[in-house]
């Protein structure tokens, strides 16, 4: 008897999931740009209410430290109720936040509002989230498909930021969280309500193939390395015994503090060495148009090339920022602000597209979003660490510089840790695959 699909979509097998992709697209612009904003916020926030700048930074890390603890629940709502249900809830955590972020007035409603509920309501429909059931609908095409979903977030800063930043110039700060609020509201809510978590719920197989084909599954066995490892059922429990799972682990969090600390200091520390407010707003802006062709290339190079060295071409970008914005100290040139520019933009952002895949070829299965869920942990702590490490050591030294050179360190760390956990020798990329 011929299968028949249940779902309308079931009927466009190949577009479906490329509208997904769309959809995470859309969704990663607005809801990316909304927490980056931060960044945009804080110098007003600053001289208006006088907070030190370790205090102010601190509600940003605050809220990656709360999302944290809430990660591996969220992985744990995603297997069992799928990603519109996350993503529903982290629009209304992330809505709210904004819109109650006006009425800021002690640092505990700073924390509330900017910290909490937008770094917890962005953690929910952001990477980790589409980390989570992106990589569930491709396998020939898995880090293309993601990376072009995440290159969202830098046509999002291309359009947003600078949007926002003539808000904060012209109306205040108060006005361009309304903005955006509404924004989140009015677009991603009715987008997400078309959103499945695997193709197989809709009658569909990954990378549009209809169900009931082996095409599919040929295509997954011909990539298994390490046939013993594939055929365990990774529990979060059982992943968590392992030497693999802590290197993700370790590597994760070493990485994300070098991306959020450059993210949320950058702005402040331009203006500080001599750039004017305009020109640190342009290169916030810039770093995430410099990671669109820097996300979709090395995304769709890792497809061939390896999780692994795409991995560390992203850890090495952000290591020459870093060092570029140490030069850039003693002389604020502006060749030295393009290489920090695009260093940080085309190499380092195009981590996020290696990210799900390298979890879910080591333990792909079932319990991927429990998994997954719970390695946001260190996602989000080095997230956390990396603002708040970078600005105590500002206060207590007065300068950026020995924080910049210890998470030089962090990156050459982080690489060193994917290479060991080797999602290669569980499953080779399409390009390095038995055919």
């Amino acid at each position: 008897m011929e299968y028949e699909p249940r779902h309308w979509a079931a009927r466009l097998p190949f577009y479906y999931g490329w509208l997904i992709v769309g959809i995470a697209f859309v969704t990663m612009a607005i809801g990316v740009t909304a927490r980056t904003s931060f960044s945009l916020l804080m110098p007003p926030l600053i001289d208006e209410f006088g907070w030190d700048r370790g205090l102010a930074a601190g509600a940003f890390s605050f809220g990656f430290l709360v999302s944290a603890v809430l990660s591996p629940f969220v992985g744990r709502a995603m297997d069992r109720r799928g990603p519109r249900v996350v993503i529903l809830t982290g629009i209304v955590l992330l809505s709210s936040g904004l819109f109650l972020a006006p009425l800021i007035e002690r640092p505990w409603h700073l924390y509330v509002t900017l910290g909490v509920l937008v770094g917890g309501g962005a953690n929910m429909m952001t990477y980790t989230a589409h980390s989570q059931f992106l990589p569930n609908w491709f396998l020939k095409r898995r880090g293309l498909a993601i990376s072009l979903a995440f290159a969202g977030a830098g046509v999002g800063a291309i359009v947003l930021l600078p949007w926002l930043q003539s808000i904060i110039l012209n109306e205040g700060w108060r006005a361009s969280c309304w903005a955006i609020g509404w924004l989140v509201v009015l677009v991603l809510a009715p987008l997400n309500l078309l959103v499945w978590k695997r193709p197989e719920e809709i009658g569909l197989q990954p990378d549009g193939v209809a169900r009931g084909t082996s095409a599919s599954a040929s295509r997954q066995a011909s990539n298994i390395v390490d046939p013993a490892w594939v055929a365990v059922e990774w529990t979060l429990a059982r992943a968590m015994r392992t030497a693999r799972f802590w290197w993700i682990v370790f590597g994760y969090f070493c990485a994300l503090i070098a991306w959020y600390a450059v993210q949320v200091h950058q702005t402040k520390y331009l203006t500080e060495i001599g750039f004017s407010p305009l020109v640190a707003a342009w290169a916030l802006g810039a770093v995430s148009v410099v990671a669109i062709p820097g996300q979709i290339i090395l995304g769709s190079l890792s497809d061939r090339i390896g999780r692994e060295w795409v991995w560390t071409a992203g850890c090495a970008g952000f290591a020459v920022c870093y060092a570029a914005l140490i030069g850039l100290e003693q002389t604020p040139s502006t060749a030295l602000l393009y290489v920090m520019v695009f260093t940080q933009g085309f190499f380092g952002y195009a981590l996020t597209s290696v990210m799900g895949p390298i979890v879910v070829e080591i333990f792909e299965g079932p319990h991927y979003g429990s998994i997954f869920g719970t390695i946001s942990v260190a996602l989000i702590s080095g997230g956390a660490a990396g603002p708040w490490i970078a600005g105590i050591i500002h206060d207590a030294t007065g300068s950026y510089r020995l924080a910049f050179v210890l998470i030089i360190g962090c990156c050459v760390v982080s690489a060193a840790a994917i290479w060991l956990a080797a999602p290669r020798k569980v499953r080779a990329v399409p390009g390095r695959a038995m055919h």
